[in-house]
């Protein structure tokens, strides 16, 4: 049954979050993490993460270790990867953790919180697969909470003297930020950092409807345009960048997760699907204007930022399906009818921007 409350018998010592993956997700989880070490400052906090993913979490400083796991290993030979598995769910019960909190919900995350052998073990009431049977407590998230931050921030308020500030805090690595700010420094401002790709067709915004926002923008405001994404995006950020008049970069599939943050962190403004780098952008604080076609922005829209959203009108709107034969929506939702949001996310960039020179 979910509860709304955790009665901590005493204070942790040992805090694991486990929130593998994805992108977005990890943002989303990322004032779990600043929270509990408000609550609890003296505990050891772990993050229990996908390899892939354990950079953007470096030199978090309310992070005490990062535990990350090789899932490609696992997909590549299920026999080998299956032994690793089991080699990594002894380490994590190696650790003797006194709390774990579990945001992924599904069978294998069940599995790590059950095998960490910690005598509290939260989990999220809209868990899958399974999972819910690892956790002694399990949070109700069902009711009242849409977004993905507040249903992960329910287990902050079960625990109880809940931070009144949701902190989201990205590291950017020194290293990475003096890499963006070389590779951009040459490029007019303002920077438009723009993500054409998604995993999912339904969630592809045409590349030449990027191309006629941007073209739009830099009309009116100057600037460049700044393509980010994984390698498999990059035919569809060319063929936008190859629709731009102004001055732009490609940069998808050839940056680190490093320095993708540097980049987002630097970008006055970012244009993306509903992704993992859009939410990542919000977490950093920047501006944001997304087309949203199959999902739904009371759900999955950018945290603080739900009206820089634009959902398409057609009736199968927010149907979440990654597939479809119809497509209507990307030519209903066109760049008109997003070009509001961007145009005021650019003028407030100026507004800020002057202030900061005027103050320097």
């Amino acid at each position: 049954m979910a509860t709304r409350t955790v009665d901590l018998q005493q204070s942790p010592d040992r805090i694991a979050i486990i929130k593998p993956s994805a992108l977005g997700d990890i943002a989303h989880a990322l004032p779990v993490l600043s929270a509990l070490r408000e609550r609890f400052p003296l505990a050891h906090t772990s993050w229990v993460v996908n390899k892939s993913y354990a950079p953007i979490l470096e030199g978090h400083p309310d992070l005490s270790e990062i535990v990350s796991f090789d899932r490609g290993a696992l997909q590549k030979n299920w026999l080998s990867g299956g032994f690793s598995f089991m080699r990594f769910l002894r380490e994590l019960r190696q650790r003797r953790f006194d709390l774990v909190i579990d945001l992924q919900g599904l069978f294998r995350t069940g599995l790590m919180t059950r095998a960490s052998g910690a005598p509290v073990r939260i989990g999220l009431a809209s868990a899958r697969e399974g999972a819910f049977l690892a956790y002694t407590h399990r949070i109700d998230d069902r009711t009242g909470v849409t977004l993905a931050v507040d249903r992960y921030w329910r287990v902050i308020e079960a625990l109880g003297n809940a931070p009144t500030t949701k902190r989201f805090h990205v590291p950017v690595q020194p290293i990475a930020r003096a890499w963006a700010m070389n590779t951009l420094s040459a490029l007019p401002r303002p920077w438009l950092a723009v993500g054409v790709g998604s995993r999912w067709l339904t969630k592809r915004w045409p590349p030449e409807h990027f191309a006629e926002l941007v073209n739009r923008a830099q009309q009116q405001f100057g600037g460049s345009s700044i393509f980010v994404g994984v390698p498999e995006e990059t035919a569809l950020a060319e063929q936008a960048a190859s629709l731009i008049a102004g001055p732009n970069i490609q940069l998808t599939g050839k940056t680190t997760l490093p320095q993708l943050v540097a980049l987002l962190a630097e970008s006055d403004v970012m244009i993306a699907n509903d992704t993992g780098p859009l939410h990542l952008a919000v977490a950093l604080g920047r501006p944001v204007v997304a087309p949203y076609t199959c999902t739904l922005v009371e759900r999955t829209g950018p945290y603080g930022q739900l009206a820089q959203a634009v959902e398409t009108s057609v009736a199968c709107k927010g149907s979440y399906l990654k597939t479809c034969s119809r497509m209507d929506c990307m030519a209903e939702l066109t760049p008109d009818l997003l070009w509001p949001a961007l145009e005021r996310s650019l003028r407030i960039s100026f507004v800020r921007r002057d202030e900061f020179q005027a103050q320097g």
